[in-house]
């Protein structure tokens, strides 16, 4: 059976630039059974009420600017699953949506798992104003999928205060405020200490200054509905203060 994942996305550069998470992406499907499809809640798709998408052919979004030309040439055409939409979007009470094309909250982790695209993805919408509780009902209500070699990924980041961010910073260059409220989370994991997650804009160092708006941190609450047994596959920071972890939910 496949885990439910939390990935830290980082920035769309990551699709160019691996760095050590394209290495730690690509073992890990390499060690994966390979999947017959994949469902990503993305930080990127913030939405009032649940959607799914069931394009059949979605795009490629480049919902971002200030990048090098050569990143708005990369192209990730998975097919989508307007089946499996149809299903989930039941499973949720969700709507579909067969406009909404891939944002790089799920093809820029994607291509460096599965480059092919070749297996089909759909995304399911962010809520984001209904806070982690939600995303751990979602995670719930999908776990099932995960016995049918589903992955269900949360595409998010561990901390993302990009207003903090040293673009000059070296690669052992942590802020402690970011490790700080990093490690409270994984300790918090460890010991599934479901309450204190679900209280961690109160109950975590730094909370605030880690998440100003907290987005980036609830895909990681879809993945753990989705899964129970935490694992670490990967933990690292970039530009000082953005985390890179990687979970699994076995």
């Amino acid at each position: 059976m496949l885990p439910s994942l939390f990935i830290s996305h980082g920035s769309p550069m990551l699709a160019l630039q691996p760095g050590a998470s394209g290495p730690a992406l690509a073992g890990l499907a390499r060690a994966l059974p390979r999947p017959k499809a994949i469902v990503v809640v993305s930080a990127h798709w913030e939405s009032r009420e649940l959607l799914v998408t069931s394009n059949p052919q979605p795009q490629t979004w480049h919902d971002f600017g200030g990048f090098p030309a050569a990143l708005y040439a990369v192209q990730y055409p998975a097919p989508g699953e307007p089946a499996l939409a149809s299903r989930v979007a039941e499973l949720l009470g969700a709507k579909l949506d067969d406009k909404r094309p891939f944002d790089h909250g799920a093809w820029v982790p994607l291509s460096l798992m599965y480059p092919q695209a070749d297996i089909p993805m759909i995304q399911v919408s962010l809520p984001s104003q209904a806070g982690p509780a939600l995303q751990l009902k979602v995670g719930a209500a999908l776990a099932a999928l995960r016995e049918e070699d589903i992955l269900l990924i949360g595409s998010g980041s561990i901390t993302h205060n990009l207003g903090e961010l040293d673009w000059h910073a070296g690669p052992d260059a942590i802020e402690p405020w970011a490790l700080a409220f990093r490690d409270w989370v994984v300790e918090k994991l460890q010991a599934d200490d479901q309450a204190a997650l679900l209280d961690y804009r109160q109950q975590a160092p730094f909370a605030v200054r880690n998440h100003p708006s907290d987005e980036h941190l609830l895909p990681l609450y879809f993945a753990k509905g989705a899964g129970e047994r935490f694992g670490i596959v990967h933990q690292g920071f970039t530009l000082g203060a953005l985390g890179m972890d990687i979970y699994r939910f076995d």
